[in-house]
């Protein structure tokens, strides 16, 4: 029988997609909590808040266990390093971009790693994660953004590595006073679409202002799971009832940062978030978890 090797080495391509997406997803609820801590990737002072001590930060949120944890390639070694079976999975960072200031720079970018899936293989993660920006006033880092993606996809599959993008719809820089997403979901939504349409393997969104209309951003991505990030710190109660109120609109999880780590008991908002997310416990009751 012809074989072909191409089709071969796709088949196998895509199951090895699927093998590692499960590591990302909990076997309880079919949901994943990830954890970022790669905010140092991004030349921004005020996003070293509680993560000074990276080697530290990120060994209090491994204990925690979430069900994965986000890094950059000079970072993820203090979770791969870790001995057992239980620890987070890694979700790799990939590229790192120059637009989180109170003023866009002259010359914005956003740039990825070399070889990056094959970097995320022998750092055993189990997917990465780029950016596709849309910023007023930086049309050339969407652009930028774009060639990003159309380059890292054709690798990702080569390696059977799963992609995260994350669309990130930002407000005016300067009038919001620095880095700020936009909640309107009706400019979430293309650009959200445009991610899937580009090959997203899993989908990284920024929250809406209004939840009850999440089911909406859910639908435009069709069959590709998607995870709503935390964005700014809110209060414990805002962070908790947000949470059950996205899962109940369908998504597959959540991926918050600053939420956790700057937290005053990262391990307990963590545990009340999970069982938000894989125990359907309401806002109310995970409270009474955090201490």
């Amino acid at each position: 029988m012809e074989n072909s090797g191409l089709g071969l080495r796709c088949y196998n391509s895509n199951q090895m997609k699927e093998y590692r997406l499960k590591r990302l997803f909990n076997s309880k609820s079919g949901r994943c909590f990830d954890v970022a801590i790669d905010h140092g990737f991004f030349n921004q002072y005020g996003f070293l808040g509680s993560i000074e001590n990276a080697a530290s930060a990120i060994s209090t949120v491994v204990d925690a266990k979430p069900d994965a944890v986000q890094l950059t390639i000079g970072q993820a070694k203090y979770l791969q390093s870790v001995p057992g079976r239980e620890k987070p999975s890694l979700v790799l960072r990939v590229d790192v971009a120059n637009i989180y200031g109170k003023e866009l720079p002259e010359t914005s970018f956003s740039s990825v790693i070399g070889d990056a899936a094959l970097q995320a293989v022998q750092l055993d993660a189990a997917c990465v994660c780029v950016n596709l920006f849309e910023i007023p006033g930086a049309p050339e880092v969407h652009s930028q953004c774009i060639d990003n993606i159309l380059e890292l996809k054709p690798e990702c599959d080569l390696y059977g590595m799963p992609m995260m993008v994350e669309p990130l719809v930002f407000k005016e820089n300067q009038d919001a006073g620095g880095y700020m997403v936009n909640g309107d979901e009706e400019k979430i939504m293309p650009l959200v679409r445009q991610a899937v349409e580009l090959g997203a393997d899993i989908i990284k969104a920024d929250p809406t202002d209004d939840v009850s209309q999440y089911h909406r951003v859910v639908e435009v991505a069709g069959e590709i799971p998607v995870l709503v990030r935390g964005g700014g710190k809110v209060s414990d109660e805002e962070i908790l009832k947000r949470t059950e109120g996205i899962i109940n609109q369908g998504v597959s999880g959540i991926v918050y940062g600053r939420n956790v780590i700057q937290h005053d008991n990262p391990a307990g908002i963590t545990r009340a978030l999970m069982a938000v997310v894989h125990d359907g416990l309401s806002a109310k009751e995970a409270m009474d978890l955090i201490n």
